[in-house]
């Protein structure tokens, strides 16, 4: 582990929170910008209404004289695109939509989002209305033929818009000009979600009797919230807490209980960091390295077909982490021979690219070099013998799609394609432009990182005494949760001195340490360099730690979660 900065929030108000939660939470929640006691309200009352949600009316008044027609979904080949597609795929057909399909272009060989060989392809097979989920936005060639060849298109999506919309007969993103939604961080399932509950009013004014209760498709928001990696907001906590409950007691389609099975999960414990390190991940390894469409298909499934499913997905997810082992080691070597500056210091930005890398992996490549480097880092892979595919991740303070954008304006033609987010990118370009592209990144990202963004900064509330670390103590950090990205769970720091220390699985650092007041703990340390650790000269450790409960066997203990490590010297 690389070595790092640890700062310690300073203490805010908090007297406007109820005195009857435990100062250290109070002190959390304050810090992470909970205003009032009623924002810890996380009641499905609470979520904001669909009305100001522009684009959504146009929507509706398609959908209700559309019951009989034939309809698409076309979704994204991730987690959020999958627990969208399967969303509107179920909520549709059981508010009476009789001819609801879906399509999801492969990673490999189609590219991102709706295309206009899809609409073409789509519109032979007789779909008369295209609803896009998680993707669209940007799609203006794709519904412009749609539009010609008679096709109505609905866009659902929650990615930044472009200067110019699609001409889409819809278009629901709380993201485009001019949507006064006061939530700007659904994900595209939420997005999908809000659709439906909309729809579902109508029809209530309507007259149509006995409507589903859209509580059942909460778990499916709270699965593609989570593995969006979208802003936790005050809406975005509420469907996640909502969904995680449902899911804790049973009240989830089969698909999901199967992933938590297989994945080792126990739901009745599950946390929202359950959702995107254990299910999400194979739910994405089928869009990676196979078809998207299994991860739907293991979503819509019932039974022993969704066990079935689940159990490809894990396998699938086993190979892509082989993959990614071999690519990110690789990557890791060439990193450490490139010639720096003088200094030794890492390039603004880093490049990388070979042949035989494999295109479904490199973005998570690309986030654990980021990680390790501390600075944005952009991962090719061949898409054809011409074209190259890159995935890029950032660090932050420097918004990696708007550097993007400023490369394509300041050197128009370098790059082919792209979009993304703040810390996440995809882009394709022509091979013979990477030297060029590598030159005016690193001089954009050089202008705009500052030196302090370069530093391996770690935000900690604090140090935590023995009692803090009792099981109570710690599961009141468990759930006064749901935490995530905007909402961050909380990070702790300390010394303690060290009991014992071995390596478990491959990489993984398990100790015992001792607390200067006496307390003993468990802790891990996932993936260190195991040229240094275990290391028995290593007797008195500074960690950065999140506090856990281990459950193992029928017994339950507290377990340190160990995000970064050094030797007190």
């Amino acid at each position: 582990m690389t070595d790092f900065v640890i700062r310690r929030h300073a203490r805010v108000d908090e007297s406007h929170l109820p005195e009857t939660l435990p100062p250290l939470i109070r002190q959390i929640y304050a810090r992470r910008g909970v205003e009032s006691a009623e924002q810890l309200q996380l009641s499905a009352k609470g979520l904001l209404h669909f009305d100001s949600l522009q684009g959504v009316d146009k929507a509706i008044d398609i959908l209700v004289q559309s019951q009989h027609r034939h309809i698409t979904i076309c979704g994204d080949f991730d987690a959020d695109g999958a627990t969208s597609t399967a969303l509107l795929v179920t909520a549709l057909t059981e508010l009476g939509f009789t001819r609801v399909n879906y399509r999801v272009p492969n990673r490999m060989t189609e590219g991102y989002g709706l295309s206009v060989a899809m609409v073409e392809q789509l519109a032979a097979r007789g779909t008369e209305i295209i609803i896009t989920v998680d993707n669209g936005i940007a799609a203006n060639e794709a519904a412009e033929r749609a539009q010609q060849l008679g096709l109505q298109v609905i866009i659902t999506d929650h990615h930044l818009a472009p200067a110019t919309l699609p001409p889409a007969d819809a278009i629901v993103n709380p993201n485009q000009p001019g949507c006064n939604f006061a939530s700007k961080n659904l994900a595209g399932v939420g997005v999908a979600f809000y659709l439906m509950l909309a729809l579902r009013a109508r029809f209530r004014e309507l007259g149509t009797e006995q409507l589903p209760s859209l509580a059942n498709w909460l778990d499916l928001v709270a699965l593609g919230t989570v593995a969006d990696v979208v802003p936790l907001d005050y809406n975005n906590r509420i469907m996640v807490q909502q969904g995680l409950a449902r899911i804790r007691h049973g009240v989830c389609r089969p698909g999901i209980a199967a992933l938590l099975e297989v994945a080792g999960r126990d739901r009745a414990q599950l946390q929202a960091a359950d959702l995107g390190f254990a299910l999400a991940p194979r739910i994405n390894a089928a869009g990676r390295l196979d078809d998207i469409s299994l991860g739907i298909e293991c979503l819509l499934a019932d039974g022993e077909r969704a066990a079935e499913l689940a159990q490809q997905l894990d396998q699938l997810n086993r190979e892509r982490r082989s993959i990614e082992a071999g690519m990110r080691e690789h990557a890791e070597q060439i990193v450490s021979q490139l010639q720096f500056d003088n200094q030794g210091q890492v390039p603004d930005l880093l490049t990388l690219y070979e042949p035989d890398w494999h295109a479904g992996v490199i973005g998570i490549v690309a986030g654990r070099l980021k990680d390790n480097v501390n600075r944005p880092v952009v991962v090719f892979a061949s898409e054809d013998e011409e074209t190259l595919k890159g995935s890029a991740r950032s660090v932050k303070g420097l918004h990696i799609r708007d550097l993007l954008e400023r490369i394509d304006t300041v050197e128009p033609g370098i790059i082919t394609r792209f979009g993304g987010h703040a810390m996440a990118a995809g882009l394709t370009l022509p091979k013979h432009k990477l030297s060029e592209f590598t030159r005016v990144a690193q001089a954009i990202a050089s202008d705009w990182l500052t030196e302090e963004q370069k530093e391996a900064v770690y935000w900690s509330d604090g140090e935590l005494n023995d009692d803090q670390l009792s099981l109570d103590s710690v599961l009141q950090l468990q759930q006064a949760g749901p935490w995530g990205q905007g909402f961050p769970e909380p990070l702790f720091d300390g010394q303690f001195y060290v009991v014992s220390q071995r390596i478990v699985g491959s990489q993984h650092l398990k100790l015992v340490l001792r607390s200067p007041a006496g307390g003993v703990l468990d802790a891990i340390a996932f993936n260190v360099d195991t040229q240094v650790w275990p290391n028995e000269s290593i007797s008195h450790v500074e960690i950065l730690y999140k506090p856990q409960l281990n459950h193992f066997r029928g017994r339950t203990n507290v377990q340190l979660l160990v995000e970064q490590i050094r030797q007190v010297r």
